[in-house]
This record gives structure tokens, C-alpha cells and sequence, in this order.
């Protein structure tokens, strides 16, 4: 119970709610003060009778507006059991023959939801490429090409734009066996559609080297303290003409932040964990070398300690 004004009794009393009829009623003079109210708390009745777990859920999936019935369209099942199999193989029967315009679509977008699930990306990413794959489906243009590598690319487009970016390489890695060089022609080919219906260049979002640090050093296991001073060096060394993909130069980065902690990281590690080879992030290196004293933070490190790296 709780306290209300009541009208009748002109002061504060104790109010009773009646569940069944919506009725907020007056426990001294029995007013109504209120009726049909909404109960807004949470229905736990359970209509679960074909499953052994007691769901209290009975409710569908959310709506799609991508789809052609918003996703609100009926499936007719097979039960298990005798009778029924004739009667359920009918029906199915009858549904296979309706043509479902959406089929294809939920099949690719049941596809861009797994690859989401693998890399651990947000929803926003998944529904952003869910409508990119959408609009290009729309132009009727993409027939013919890897449907793999191009649920790849409107993933990895989607990561861009949402300024959550993941390197091809691990797009790659659950793009259920679509190449790098498959998956940057798709994406080639869906900035060029997309722009062509905008009528403008495609806004992709720019790539840093920081975008990538934590989630490197995590892979690698490095100490909050290392991590701090490698998202630092990184942030720096943008101020730096250092002609190398933001991915090499975090990969480099690292490494010279491992050389300088107790925990050193070899350099196959590092490549494994970045997905840089090994060539590649000792080049970054050699450019990152002439600034680090500049690059590396003087908490993290002094100028004796800098001396004892290795030359490139």
C-alpha cells in the first residue's frame, strides 16, 4: 500500500490497488481515485507447452524494419507426433510454395548477426551493416558476387562508420572462408554503389592507430600501466610525418612499449596478436625509432632506458 490524496477524505490516506480491475481505491472512505489503470510491471505467466524449460517469455523478436512485414511474418513449424505429420507436412508444403521476398535477406542477416557474435560487436555495428547490405541488395546489382565477402565488407563498413574499426584480417577471420582480396573488392564495389545512390563519396570514417591499441595489448595481455603509456605514445606520434597504415605503427608501438617493461613480448607474438607481420612491424620501428624520445612518455621510461633499445 501507499499513501494519496483522496478527495473525499481531504488529506493523505492509504491507497489500495486492485490488480484485477486497474482500481485505486481508498482504504478509509473506499473512493476510487483511479481507474483502468496500465499495470506496467513485468507479466511472468509462462504459455511454454512444447518446451521442457519454463520461459516466462511470450513474446517474439523485435520488429525489422528491413524487411518487407517488419519480421512479423508466421513460420509453420513440424511437431513431433504421428497425427500431426500429414497435416504439418501439408501446410509446410503449402508455405514452401509462397514465395517469401525477405528470405534471402534474413539469411544474410542471420549471417552479418553471427560474424557480429564472433568479433563481440555492439548491435549498432550489426544493424548499421545489416542496412548497408540492405541498400545495395535493393539496386538489384550484386548478383553474381561472393555473398560471403560482400556480408564481410558491409560488416567491416559498418565498423568504420560507427568509428568502432576492426582490421581486414579479422573481418577475414569469420567471413566463413572470403579472402582480404575478396573483401576489399566488395567493399570497393559497396562504396561505389552507395555512392551512386547518395550521389556523394561515401563518408567511411577516418582510421588512428589508437583505435586499435586496447584492443591489441589486451590480446597480448600487457599491464594497465603499459597500455596507458602505449595509447599515449600513439596519440604522439600522429604529430610525427610517419608514412605508415595506423595498424603498423600500433603494432610498432607496442613493441618498443614491451621492450621497455619487465614483461617483454617477442616479436612473433606481437605479430600474431595484431596481425602485422613480423617484416612489417620492424619497418615501423626503424621510421618510429629517430622519435622516440618525443613518442614515449617520460613517466613510463627515461632517456637511459631509451638508450638500451635496440637499433633498427
Amino acid at each position: 500500500m501507499s499513501d494519496a490524496f483522496c478527495s473525499d477524505c481531504k488529506r493523505q490516506t492509504e491507497v489500495v490497488f486492485d490488480h484485477s480491475a486497474g482500481d485505486t481505491v481508498c482504504s478509509e472512505c473506499g473512493l476510487v481515485l483511479e481507474s483502468h489503470s496500465i499495470d506496467e510491471t513485468s507479466e511472468w505467466r509462462t504459455f511454454a507447452n512444447e518446451s521442457a524449460d519454463n520461459d516466462p517469455v511470450r513474446v517474439g523478436g523485435p520488429t525489422n524494419p528491413l524487411l518487407t512485414d517488419g519480421g512479423l511474418s508466421t513460420v509453420i513449424a513440424k511437431p513431433s507426433g504421428g497425427s500431426s505429420e500429414f497435416l504439418s507436412s501439408s501446410l509446410g508444403r503449402w508455405q514452401s510454395r509462397g514465395s517469401n521476398p525477405d528470405r534471402g535477406l534474413i539469411v544474410a542477416f542471420k549471417t552479418i548477426a553471427t560474424m557480429s557474435d564472433r568479433l563481440g560487436l555492439v548491435a549498432t555495428i550489426k544493424d548499421r551493416a545489416n542496412e548497408i547490405y540492405k541498400r545495395v541488395e535493393d539496386q538489384k546489382s550484386s548478383r553474381g558476387r561472393n555473398q560471403d565477402a560482400l556480408l564481410a565488407a558491409c560488416l567491416y563498413i559498418a565498423c568504420r562508420q560507427e568509428d568502432k574499426p576492426r582490421t581486414v584480417k579479422e573481418i577475414c577471420s569469420v567471413a566463413n572462408g572470403a579472402t582480404k582480396k575478396e573483401i576489399g573488392r566488395a567493399k570497393e564495389y559497396i562504396v561505389k554503389q552507395l555512392g551512386l545512390e547518395q550521389g556523394q563519396s561515401v563518408e567511411m570514417g577516418t582510421i588512428h592507430a589508437g583505435d586499435f591499441m586496447r584492443r591489441f595489448c589486451s590480446n597480448l595481455g600487457m599491464t594497465n600501466q603499459a597500455v596507458k603509456a602505449a595509447q599515449e605514445a600513439v596519440q604522439k606520434s600522429e604529430e610525427f610525418d610517419i608514412r605508415r597504415s595506423p595498424i603498423s605503427i600500433a603494432a610498432a608501438v607496442i613493441y618498443i612499449i614491451t621492450q621497455l617493461s619487465d614483461d617483454k613480448k617477442p616479436l612473433k607474438d606481437i605479430s600474431v596478436a595484431t596481425g602485422v607481420a613480423e617484416g612489417t612491424i620492424r619497418n615501423s620501428y626503424k621510421d618510429l625509432y629517430p622519435h622516440v624520445s618525443k613518442i614515449i612518455p617520460s613517466w613510463y621510461a627515461k632517456e637511459d632506458d631509451l638508450k638500451n633499445l635496440c637499433s633498427p
